[in-house]
């Protein structure tokens, strides 16, 4: 190829480069969730055994899909009944520790599996249509802390079996790429 040519050869190609890039436009908007909106949310239900605050559901890409991000908090569990498993058949959910350290276990088997039923807040808002029951069986146990993540795929059980220190506390994002969430959903 002449010198020419592979000139030509490569305008070309920073020409279509940058008509793909030119043609791009946004899609949405950013949506912001403050610390304080999250600390608020820590504090309104830190007396309670567990809390699972949905903060924001928000439709994505002309909505596409929908993300949820909340915020839960567990009070340590030793001595006492902490539940059983969990799982979710469609949504995604990726926890960022925040405080407090805890045993988690994914992978494995619910026993004794129920669907939760579909009138559930938690349903509605939090996890879409979930499975759960007593404790998982044969799946992966970890020590998770502050700063860690997990992300936990649909249909994949989970579940605490010991919290401890006197809580933890956790972000977490739910990824819903069949829109069982309520998108434009706020914390009130």
């Amino acid at each position: 190829m002449f010198a020419s040519q592979k000139l030509m050869a490569a305008a070309c190609a920073v020409s279509m480069a940058g008509c793909a890039w030119a043609q791009h436009t946004p899609r949405g908007t950013a949506t912001d969730v403050s610390k304080a909106e999250i600390e608020a949310a820590v504090q309104k239900t830190a007396m309670a055994p567990v809390s699972d605050q949905a903060l924001r559901v928000v439709g994505i890409n002309n909505n596409e899909y929908n993300v949820g991000v909340g915020v839960v908090h567990r009070a340590k569990t030793a001595g006492r009944d902490i539940g059983g498993g969990i799982e979710h058949s469609q949504i995604t959910e990726v926890y960022h520790v925040i405080e407090g350290n805890a045993t988690f276990v994914t992978g494995g088997e619910i026993e004794n599996p129920k669907e939760t039923a579909a009138d559930t807040q938690a349903v509605k808002v939090l996890n879409g249509p979930s499975t759960g029951g007593g404790p998982v069986r044969g799946g992966v146990s970890r020590k998770i802390g502050p700063g860690d993540v997990v992300v936990i795929p649909p249909n994949t059980p989970h579940w605490f079996t010991e919290i401890t220190t006197d809580q933890i506390v956790y972000l977490v994002v739910r990824v819903d790429p069949h829109k069982v969430l309520p998108a434009g959903y706020g914390m009130k």
